[in-house]
């Protein structure tokens, strides 16, 4: 029997992890507008989860993908990262297009991880040992999308030992009714799937 929510996003163990909400994805300079729109309630929804989760004490931290404009260490071993390569918008380091969307923060005390390479935020970056330095066991996975980096984040969460909480408002993928599919028949398969009013109720009147 599954442990009730409360009891498994837990603040002392638990960690809010954003996925590429950041303005050249779905902000304001985003190389993929259709993703984009589609991710503006998602964005509204998650404007709402941070600060709750901030004030729980759980450890809010946003992973952004960027790429050097010579393109070293980035991949290009896929369709996806040839679009990216050819899209009129860089997303280079330090830039305005891997920060952060304002509705996000980041506040002083996230977390901000940028890396150059893979489908998502966990396959050999920094996030796993700094999650366990942290002594978190419970991820709760956010951002885009459930197309390629939610769904590959969950799944490499999962296979590092982690359990994983996914809201679907606070996830997006394009098309929506393809993104609720994969939710439904993959991704619930592997971890709880929740919506971000359960996580606001569920870390709501506690204290950091």
């Amino acid at each position: 029997m599954a442990p009730p929510l409360s009891s498994l996003v837990d603040p002392a163990h638990t960690a809010l992890v954003t996925s590429e909400v950041q303005n050249g994805v779905v902000g304001s300079r985003s190389a993929l507008p259709a993703l984009a729109e589609a991710a503006a309630p998602m964005i509204g929804r998650l404007g709402l989860l941070c600060p709750v989760a901030r004030a729980a004490g759980v450890q809010v931290i946003h992973a952004v993908g960027a790429r050097r404009a010579d393109a070293k260490g980035s991949n290009s071993n896929a369709r996806l990262f040839l679009g990216v390569r050819r899209s009129p918008v860089a997303l280079l380091p330090g830039s305005p297009e891997v920060a952060v969307v304002p509705e996000l923060g980041p506040e002083p005390e996230d977390l901000v991880l940028s890396r150059l390479h893979g489908l998502n935020p966990m396959a050999g970056t920094d996030l796993d040992p700094i999650l366990r330095n942290l002594g978190v066991t419970t991820i709760v996975v956010t951002g885009v999308s459930v197309n390629v980096a939610v769904t590959n984040l969950v799944m490499d969460a999962v296979n590092h030992g982690y359990q994983v909480v996914l809201p679907r408002d606070g996830v997006c993928g394009i098309p929506e009714s393809y993104a609720q599919d994969v939710i439904d028949n993959s991704l619930a398969l592997l971890c709880t799937v929740t919506t971000v009013d359960d996580l606001v109720e569920a870390w709501s009147g506690r204290e950091a």
